[in-house]
């Protein structure tokens, strides 16, 4: 269980985002924690705002299915329960050019059955164009805005331990010691626990190889290009010696010679 801050920490808090430019409302809105505690003030406001964060929560689950006919069954719905509503009742405050948009897709996939994530886009502008104007003006002069600042002094003093963890099974082992699959507890994500045994490590004089490959771990990508399946579909990770530091050079035109590992 994490205790919150006293909400005198919300001046400290306003100078260290505002100087790290986190105060706008994209930068707060894009974030879970900022989100759910900007829903909060809305949700004590009049109940424009809060039909339109309902709506913008509606977008963002239908643009996570998977197949088309998911996608066609849930944007018909959005349509008929947040458009088609309000252009019947006048009330719709949303251009007619993002309503066409909208239309137009769906009367195509009826015959194509295919719809793209994406048909929902222009309505996300518009939403947040609505919101970042007064609205989010006196969110930042409110109380919320405070809880949002404590849960950011805890986000930044959170410190991970053994305890946020529970290990399963050994997966790997290696020169210097072994590979745990472990989950974590407060969000059930799987992650893989690399433990050291420092003995071995002096013994064999691995020191610079053990930091080099933590540094390593901290800059390799893992977009779509690098996730790879070996000749037993199994999910790899090409090799980590793509990843290069830039912090003290800038990155110049180079060709690197290297092979896809597979571990």
């Amino acid at each position: 269980m994490h205790i919150l801050f006293h909400c005198s920490v919300r001046s400290i808090m306003h100078k260290y985002l505002k100087k790290n430019g986190e105060i706008s409302f994209d930068k707060i809105f894009n974030q879970r924690i900022g989100f759910l505690i900007f829903k909060e003030y809305c949700n004590q406001l009049s109940e424009a705002p809060v039909s339109q964060l309902e709506f913008y929560e509606k977008i963002q689950e239908f643009s996570k299915l998977d197949s088309d006919e998911e996608r066609i069954e849930k944007g018909r719905e959005i349509y008929d329960k947040f458009i088609m509503k309000e252009l019947v009742s006048r009330s719709h405050t949303y251009s007619k050019d993002t309503v066409n948009c909208v239309q137009e897709a769906l009367t195509q996939a009826q015959k194509s059955r295919k719809l793209a994530t994406n048909i929902f886009e222009p309505y996300i502008k518009e939403i947040c164009y609505s919101l970042r104007g007064d609205i989010f003006s006196k969110f930042l002069e409110s109380e919320k805005y405070t809880r949002f600042c404590q849960w950011k002094n805890l986000e930044l003093n959170m410190a991970l331990t053994m305890n946020d963890f529970s290990v399963h099974r050994i997966i790997g082992r290696g020169g210097f010691g072994e590979v745990y699959g472990c989950r974590k507890a407060d969000t059930g994500k799987m992650y893989a626990m690399k433990c050291l045994d420092k003995k071995r490590i002096k013994m064999k004089g691995g020191e610079s190889l053990a930091c080099n490959e933590r540094i390593m771990l901290s800059l390799v990508s893992t977009g779509p290009a690098n996730i790879l399946l070996d000749e037993n579909g199994h999910v790899r990770i090409s090799d980590l010696g793509l990843a290069h530091d830039f912090s003290k050079k800038k990155p110049h035109a180079s060709v690197y010679v290297f092979k896809l590992f597979f571990s």
